[in-house]
């Protein structure tokens, strides 16, 4: 028999703990009267909710996992182990402040720099998501009611669906142009945003979800859940995991020629297209690499865009 790898069954369930306990907090102060908003130096807003669920959620790992080490999007990180929660207690901080109901909960465990499971909790969605290395994806209210997440088979751009969260951080980083040639190639483009890109890629009902610049704690649940449901999370430079500081993740398809667009990979990419005629919006062709700018503030650092954005599906 093949050897098994390593058993994270027991590190799943205290996850979903650690994601009962945001939740009971993070829906009781969600559109409370009295939240507490604050802008953090980078000028992008923190609540009482998101310092309360991260203290919460520390509190207890020092409890029941003392050695192990953990990252947050508030405190930082603390601790030194091959073992090392990585937690973003509000995930969509701005919609949470705004009364939005799409935020969620996201937390990972990564062993030696692998992430190996994820819970991402959005209460009030009524959703969660979550895998675990070898054990696939599933979605479900709870881990006795799931059901197993897939990406889809999508193999063309132009039967595709695309999701994202801005343009300004393409713009700054120079890749505009790129970027909305691939949001006129693709079938379809939406600004789900944040978290909810990749889940529903995850389920299939999204082919593509990509953002210009984060951190590893807006990523770490979300890698784990799209590889486990079949799909491939790199960054722009096409490196696997959550670590680069980008994402682009795609049923798997269709990552080489969504990368031929936003990153690394030179050439067209895309055997099966075919241009329909002169100056149709298919004649864009995907470009190479483009110098980028350093140390930008992220995508979802950056305030919404303004109202009157042309609409790249209209």
């Amino acid at each position: 028999m093949p050897a098994q790898g390593p058993d994270y069954t027991d590190d799943l369930r205290l996850a979903h703990v650690l994601a009962d306990d945001a939740d009971s907090l993070t829906t009781g102060r969600f559109k409370a009267l009295d939240l507490h908003v604050m802008a953090k130096p980078d000028l992008t807003p923190v609540t009482d909710a998101d310092e309360a669920v991260e203290e919460g959620i520390r509190r207890t790992l020092s409890r029941v996992r003392s050695r192990d080490a953990v990252t947050g999007e508030e405190q930082g990180s603390t601790g030194h182990s091959q073992r090392r929660w990585i937690i973003d207690p509000i995930d969509g901080t701005k919609n949470f402040v705004r009364g939005v109901p799409v935020w969620a909960t996201l937390i990972a465990l990564a062993v030696d720099d692998e992430v190996v499971l994820g819970v991402v909790s959005a209460p009030q969605l009524q959703r969660r998501w979550w895998a675990s290395a070898g054990a696939g994806a599933w979605t479900g209210r709870s881990l006795l009611k799931a059901t197993q997440c897939h990406v889809s088979d999508v193999r063309r751009l132009e039967d595709a669906s695309l999701s994202y969260s801005s343009l300004r951080g393409w713009e700054d980083r120079g890749q505009g142009d790129d970027f909305v040639s691939l949001l006129r190639r693709v079938w379809r483009t939406r600004a789900y945003g944040d978290f909810w890109s990749y889940m529903l890629l995850a389920e299939g009902a999204v082919d593509i979800a990509t953002e210009a610049e984060l951190a590893v704690h807006d990523m770490a649940a979300l890698d784990v859940i799209v590889r486990e449901a079949g799909g491939t999370f790199t960054s722009l430079a096409g490196e696997d995991g959550p670590w680069g500081g980008n994402a682009l993740a795609t049923n798997g398809h269709l990552h080489d020629v969504a990368l031929s667009f936003l990153g690394s990979v030179d050439g067209d990419g895309d055997a099966d297209w075919q241009p329909s005629g002169p100056g149709s919006v298919s004649e864009l062709r995907p470009r190479g690499p483009r110098p980028v700018a350093d140390d930008l503030p992220s995508d979802r650092e950056r305030e919404s865009e303004p109202d009157g954005e042309p609409d790249p599906e209209s």
